[in-house]
């Protein structure tokens, strides 16, 4: 999908900079989100992606700039408006972050406890963590532990419970990080799958150029705290320009 003025922006990041002392991470980044695309972010470990999707969902506070969500200007919003703009939503951390306490359907669970206040029994639970988890593949591992299942079936746990409350908007942080080869590749099917499935809006952040080629309509090459370049996949793996060339050599 390339970026038009006839496509709805769900997400839109201006000018933001953040800072740790005399460390300046994002230095003045941009991005638009469009509905129901696929936007990859890459850029090398320290170039400010996680710092920027953290300040995305609230886990962090930008210097300044500006971060809309769903014409929503977060740095503005309450925790409790902000709260209920999460529900909106899906995030895949890097590593799963499944709770090791708690099995699959209690993981599940979590977010439904906390957010969806429409839920008035526990059927109503039952039925949506099934579905998340059939969406994945997974339905039989409902009663294990996190322990029990191997990385790339926590992983499609961990992207069941982002999915479970049904977002428009999916986040991706490292999705196929430790993973072996044949698994990173289900999970990049599942994620196209997914998103064929409930028309989301994602942005994906990896290290993965298989990932990158597989499901980017559009990418974005942070460098130096910045929006280095935009553009498809094809554009930017046939530039001569060094520093983009780096992202594509194997």
């Amino acid at each position: 999908m390339k970026e038009n003025q006839t496509s709805k922006v769900v997400l839109e990041i201006k000018d933001l900079h953040k800072s740790f002392g005399n460390n300046h991470v994002l230095n003045g980044f941009n991005l638009k989100l469009y509905e129901g695309e696929n936007l990859v972010i890459m850029g090398k470990s320290g170039s400010g992606k996680s710092v920027m999707i953290k300040c995305l969902v609230g886990l962090l506070e930008a210097d300044t700039g500006l971060i809309k969500i769903k014409d929503h200007d977060i740095l503005k919003l309450g925790r409790k408006e902000l709260d209920v703009l999460r529900t909106e939503i899906g995030f895949l951390f890097q590593g799963s972050a499944l709770y090791d306490s708690m099995t699959v359907r209690e993981n599940l669970e979590f977010p439904l406890r906390r957010h969806n206040s429409k839920l008035k029994n526990t059927q109503d639970n039952e039925t949506l963590v099934v579905e998340a988890l059939e969406n994945v593949g997974l339905r039989e591992a409902i009663n294990l532990m996190p322990a029990e299942l191997s990385g790339g079936m926590q992983r499609r746990v961990a992207l069941a419970r982002a999915l479970i409350l049904k977002p428009k908007i999916i986040l991706y942080d490292e999705p196929t990080t430790g993973l072996d080869p044949i698994t990173a590749k289900e999970i990049i099917q599942l994620m196209g799958t997914i998103q064929k499935k409930y028309h989301t809006s994602s942005l994906i952040i990896t290290h993965d150029v298989d990932c990158a080629r597989v499901v980017s309509d559009r990418m974005i090459l942070l460098i130096d705290g910045i929006n280095y370049v935009e553009g498809t996949f094809k554009d930017l793996s046939n530039s001569n320009d060094p520093k983009i060339q780096a992202f594509f050599k194997n």
